[in-house]
């Protein structure tokens, strides 16, 4: 069987842990912040993991 080749603008947008969890940014953080709170703006700042059937996906678009 061929090597899986890795999903390139998945690879950009994920990031993994040396755990195995597999982090993603946050949306809404480039333009119409003023609608925002503070808080809300802060907590977009970190990342979130990608859990369930949504992690399968990604894992299987890098070739994890």
């Amino acid at each position: 069987m061929p090597k899986l080749k890795t999903h390139k603008g998945t690879a950009k947008r994920i990031k993994r842990t040396p755990a195995g969890k597999i982090l993603r940014g946050n949306a809404a953080m480039n333009h119409f912040k003023m609608k925002q709170t503070r808080r809300g703006k802060r907590a977009k700042v970190a990342d979130s993991n990608v859990k369930g059937k949504n992690a399968k996906s990604v894992r299987q678009a890098l070739g994890i």
